[in-house]
């Protein structure tokens, strides 16, 4: 990605966590990251495609950050994995107007059907990610009990978060609600997704 694309979706996240996802608008991206409206919709199309160009680049800002390590030593491993999820909490300018962002985004897709897709694709790669990071760092560990794992995590990191960026929890607090669920997913892996017997909700 060049520096102008970063920038550029830098701003509209800025944009997001501002003014939400309704409230964000091509013109103030654009005046956000210093260039014209045209260049946006010469490299996203419409604003829908600059929103799931966006949804992608926040999800990217850790794992970017924080790569997967060489070293064949566990205890490395396992830190990398660790850091994947207690990064995306922590007293941070960067990372609270990511995860507020995220949380905007992921929030107004159940109103905005655009967002459905590229948000489902951005969190089963965040799956994915985490999932070969707990493969990578637990011996014995099954693909299959990563993914499930992964899931659950991710999901509570939502959650969690969603608490921390209202002001319902500290950030000490929100970091040790995560290592605690870490420590115990991690120490008895779950081995099977149980779905739900009979017809849920909406079915």
């Amino acid at each position: 990605m060049t520096d102008k694309l970063a920038k550029i979706l830098t701003a509209a996240t800025t944009c997001i966590a501002r003014n939400g996802v309704r409230g964000m608008r091509v013109n103030d991206v654009a005046a956000e990251a210093g260039v014209s409206p045209g260049l946006l919709y010469y490299h996203f199309t419409d604003r829908a495609g600059l929103l799931a160009a966006t949804l992608e680049h926040i999800n990217k800002q850790v794992s970017k950050d924080d790569a997967a390590p060489s070293s064949p030593d566990a205890e490395d491993r396992a830190r990398h994995f660790r850091h994947l999820l207690l990064d995306e909490i922590k007293d941070d300018a960067d990372v609270r107007r990511n995860s507020v962002a995220w949380n905007e985004l992921r929030a107004c897709s159940i109103f905005e059907q655009e967002l459905a897709e590229p948000l489902s694709r951005t969190t089963a790669e965040w799956n994915r990610e985490i999932a070969q990071a707990i493969v990578a760092a637990s011996e014995g560990t099954s693909e299959d009990e990563a993914a499930v794992t992964a899931e659950i995590l991710t999901s509570l990191v939502e959650g969690i978060s969603g608490r921390w960026l209202n002001g319902f929890i500290t950030t000490d607090h929100a970091r040790s609600l995560l290592t605690t669920a870490i420590d115990s997913l991690t120490t008895a892996r779950p081995t099977t997704l149980h779905e739900p017997s009979g017809q849920g909700l909406g079915k």
